[in-house]
Formats: structure tokens, C-alpha cells, sequence
């Protein structure tokens, strides 16, 4: 089974800079895209970014486009978060699609299946 671990998260001041890290272990089919996901104080667990690991397609929320790079290594996706806003503190995971669901749009939680533990991201000054 697919084994999912996020790390990198921590305090940092507005305008600042994290990079999350998402690590993978256990293949399966369902490996075909990572998504990272974040769920604000009092909010839903919304879609922040996937790539498509065939071709590194990727895609971003509005909230985050130009400011946030998804990327992967070996068993490794990454999430580089740049210019860090107060409204971007959250939980942050990662997490794998079920069969079917390939990471073509920004990702939608009922599409994913394999969900990491999340690593806490607070932006603040």
C-alpha cells in the first residue's frame, strides 16, 4: 500500500518562504499524481496544487499560482511556498488520487484516497 509523510512545516513571517516535502513509499497505481491540500482554522480542507507524474503537469488555485511550485524527486513531491501570506496558515498534506483520477485540474478531495498525517504551516508575524 502507498505510505504518505509531509514534513517541513513550521512558523514563518509573512513574505517568507517553506518547503514542504511529501514522501512516498509503498507504489501503487494511485501513483500516478501527488496533490497538496490545506485546511484553514474553521475551514474544509481545500486543493491547493497536483502534478501529474507522467508528464509533471501541474496545476494551482488562484490562491497560490505564482507564489507556490509543486515539483518532485525520487519518491519525493515538493511543495516550495514563497511569499508566504497570513492566509495561507493551515494544515498542509499530501496526498494520491483513486484509480480514474489523474491530476487534470486543480485536485478535489472526493478524487483522493491516500492521505498523508499533515504538517502545520503558520504564517505570522
Amino acid at each position: 500500500q502507498l505510505t504518505l509523510v509531509e514534513s517541513g512545516g513550521g512558523l514563518v513571517n509573512p513574505g517568507g518562504s517553506l518547503r514542504l516535502s511529501c514522501s512516498a513509499s509503498g507504489f501503487t497505481v494511485d501513483y500516478y499524481a501527488i496533490g497538496w491540500f490545506r485546511q484553514a482554522p474553521g475551514k474544509e480542507r481545500e486543493g491547493v496544487s497536483c502534478l501529474r507524474s507522467s508528464d509533471d503537469t501541474v496545476y494551482y488555485a488562484d490562491s497560490v499560482t505564482g507564489r507556490f511550485t509543486i515539483s518532485r524527486g525520487k519518491n519525493k513531491v515538493y511543495l516550495q511556498m514563497n511569499n508566504v501570506k497570513p492566509e495561507d496558515t493551515g494544515v498542509y498534506y499530501c496526498a494520491s488520487p483513486h484509480l480514474g483520477h489523474v491530476c487534470d485540474k486543480v485536485p478535489s478531495e472526493n478524487e483522493y484516497g491516500y492521505w498523508g498525517q499533515g504538517t502545520q504551516v503558520t504564517v505570522s508575524s
